[in-house]
């Protein structure tokens, strides 16, 4: 079960709960189709038909919205905030939720396609302390490091930026070597030699001008020495994942030797600064309007709190990459479910066979939602479901659901709740076939059992023969 909620998560990033849901219903309503004796390749034959029809029914209600429009696309955001913990703070996590996705959107020039790669590139920062108010989204980049040297720029202006990923001291060789010494004057011509090497370094980058180097190697005290005395700021061990959303953020190229240095390879920001929050450094390089990566901000009292904030925000930004790779969408609350169960349970007339049995299990386990839709906000479940499957009985009566507050059925386009098809087809793909593999399992061979009757049959020894007991004290 866990693995289908991940499988959900990395695919649309969001339904994790309904796949569970979903799936536990399945299989209990498949239990009795089981005790008949009907085969569980008829019944999975039953469902594999089922799941087809479901996902047409799905296709026949989803509608198509303008992924460009901002507003439609908050919509969609908010609808999948609305049940989480940070409900009270909706507008600010819907505003950053779809800013930071909006950022992170690459157009491949020639197909047109687009990628949007969220878990790289819109990197979410905790920090505890402040306000969750004072959480926001950069048009650039942070991260927890600190110049290296005491005396460096904390602020800069229009920063022309250079990305290394080589080390700035002298070379540590790969073996061990051990060096003889016999006069003082070769040992200061072995000093003279990395000095001269790490002064090289040093004069190629600051022939290019730049006010920020940032390395992903280690950066000697010779060569901040160097760098600080021609006004340079530099960052020493920054993490790759890191370092690649700084080279997306200010069209800067990572190089990897400070020799293969050019014009092209230095980046552009509008800011770089150095603050402290709490009792930790923070550098930010913000103002890259043309950038596509960015860092999110999030403030709160705790780390708990951050984490859920956190959680959530992933949650959010999933759906609207969703809406934007794919822009359709279905309403909410129980509606899509029970059109597609009333769809389900009118076909199966037409079935013939023990796999109707199959097919009208999947279409009376997708009731499940409005069950605890309405369960949850306590009103009478048999009586609000009853009524609910009456009204989607009639093939135009699509639009009804339940609202989560009062337990009362409504038309769920006046609600606006509204959710990504795509969420809506991997839940049930996801549920059904998982459903379909656990059914095709004859036996489970545990060896578990074994062991723990082991342990228990050494006590019982001793019990029925006392005096083994006793010589063993006796020796």
């Amino acid at each position: 079960m866990l693995e289908l909620a991940r499988a959900q998560d990395e695919e649309v990033g969001d339904g994790t709960t309904s796949v569970i849901i979903l799936t536990g219903e399945i299989l209990s309503l498949a239990q009795p189709l089981l005790e008949r004796n009907i085969h569980p390749l008829k019944i999975v034959k039953g469902f594999t038909q089922a799941l087809d029809d479901a996902l047409a029914a799905v296709e026949k209600v989803a509608t198509t919205i303008n992924p460009e429009d901002k507003a439609q696309l908050q919509e969609v955001v908010r609808a999948c905030l609305g049940t989480k913990f940070n409900s009270r703070e909706e507008e600010l996590m819907c505003n950053m939720a779809v800013e930071a996705t909006l950022r992170v959107v690459r157009k491949d020039p020639v197909t047109g396609v687009k990628d949007i790669d969220i878990k790289r590139y819109a990197k979410v920062e905790k920090i505890p302390g402040g306000s969750i108010t004072d959480s926001q989204v950069l048009d650039g980049v942070m991260f927890n490091k600190d110049h290296i040297h005491q005396k460096m720029r904390r602020v800069i202006e229009n920063p022309r930026i250079i990305l290394l990923d080589s080390p700035l001291e002298y070379k540590k060789p790969e073996t061990t070597i051990n060096v003889e010494v016999t006069k003082d004057t070769d040992w200061e011509a072995l000093l003279k030699q990395e000095e001269d090497y790490v002064r090289a370094i040093c004069s190629t980058i600051i022939s290019f001008k730049p006010d920020v180097v940032i390395t992903e190697k280690g950066a000697s005290d010779l060569a901040a020495h160097f760098l600080y005395k021609a006004g340079i700021t530099c960052i020493r061990r920054l993490r790759k994942t890191d370092n690649n959303r700084i080279a997306r953020a200010t069209g800067a190229t990572i190089a990897s030797r400070v020799e293969e240095l050019t014009e092209d390879h230095v980046g552009r920001a509008g800011l770089f600064e150095i603050k402290k929050l709490g009792d930790e450094y923070f550098t930010f390089i913000t103002g890259c309007s043309a950038g596509s990566a960015c860092s999110i901000v999030l403030r709160g009292a705790s780390k708990d709190t951050l984490n859920e904030m956190e959680r959530n925000l992933h949650d959010a930004m999933c759906v609207a990459r969703n809406i934007i790779l794919e822009p359709r969408i279905v309403h909410g609350a129980a509606s899509c479910e029970m059109h597609v169960s009333a769809s389900l349970m009118a076909k199966s007339k037409t079935i013939s066979g023990v796999e109707q049995a199959a097919y009208q299990a999947i279409a009376m386990a997708l009731e499940v939602v409005p069950r605890i839709l309405t369960s949850n906000c306590g009103a009478n479940v048999i009586r609000v479901v009853t009524d609910l499957r009456a009204r989607h009985a009639n093939g135009e009566g699509w639009y009804w659901g339940i609202n989560g507050h009062t337990g009362e059925i409504v038309d769920v386009r006046d609600l606006k709740i509204l959710e990504p098809a795509a969420v809506k087809i991997q839940a049930l793909k996801t549920s059904i076939e998982a459903a379909a593999m656990i059914l095709r399992v004859d036996d489970v061979v545990s060896g578990t059992k074994l062991r723990q009757d082991k342990p228990a049959a050494a006590p019982a020894q001793q019990e029925d023969d006392p005096e083994s007991g006793d010589a063993a004290g006796a020796e």
